[in-house]
């Protein structure tokens, strides 16, 4: 199996869940700019998209999406989703939150956007963190035990704290505790980013 990713960008999320699952990967390296990974090869006959994340398998298909990739993670580690009759719709619609209203609530920061709209962006991103600083329902978001939505969303607050977005005191302490992880540290070291 093969993670594509690009240093500290969405991908990151899907790096740590994998570690956290346990599953045995290899990550590979793309130049957003350029759309080449290490050797040279063009990541567009990967993931014709020429975003990351993208997921090779063993069969050989390819999965891109941090929802769809961080669900089937999930899936391989069912203690990286949360239980119940819910579990995974619950998991699913704090994956589509992240992704759609946080997430794409970022684009002004990268996209080299004038300060009024980032000012608006930041103003929205941070009513959005609060949400899920209300309801987060313990030490997670689903409580005392981390799933894949957790990974995605310590990004969010990774991207935020770049960008001097002064999030709920309650993400920050979770932003810290996620840190501390063994997976963690182990995908921003292969990252580069520690």
């Amino acid at each position: 199996m093969k993670l594509y990713y690009s240093p500290g960008a969405c991908s990151l999320a899907d790096h740590i869940a994998l570690h956290e699952a346990g599953l045995s990967f290899e990550h590979v390296k793309v130049d957003l700019e350029t759309k080449l990974i290490s050797g040279g090869m063009d990541f567009t006959e990967i993931n014709p998209k020429g975003y990351v994340p993208a997921l090779t398998l063993d069969t050989g298909e390819t999965l891109s999406e941090n929802v769809a990739i961080l669900d089937w993670i999930a899936h391989r580690a069912e203690a990286l989703a949360p239980s119940g009759t819910l579990g995974r719709a619950r998991l699913l619609e704090a994956l589509s939150y992240i992704s759609t209203e946080i997430h794409k609530s970022f684009k002004p920061f990268f996209a080299g956007a004038g300060d009024e709209e980032k000012a608006k962006a930041e103003e929205l991103i941070l009513k959005r963190l609060g949400y899920l600083a209300e309801t987060m329902q313990g030490n997670f978001l689903f409580g005392a035990d981390l799933t894949v939505a957790d990974c995605y969303l310590f990004v969010m607050l990774l991207w935020a704290e770049k960008n001097g977005l002064d999030v709920p005191a309650k993400l920050v302490t979770f932003r810290d505790r996620m840190m501390v992880r063994p997976a963690v540290r182990m995908a921003m070291t292969h990252e580069g980013l520690i």
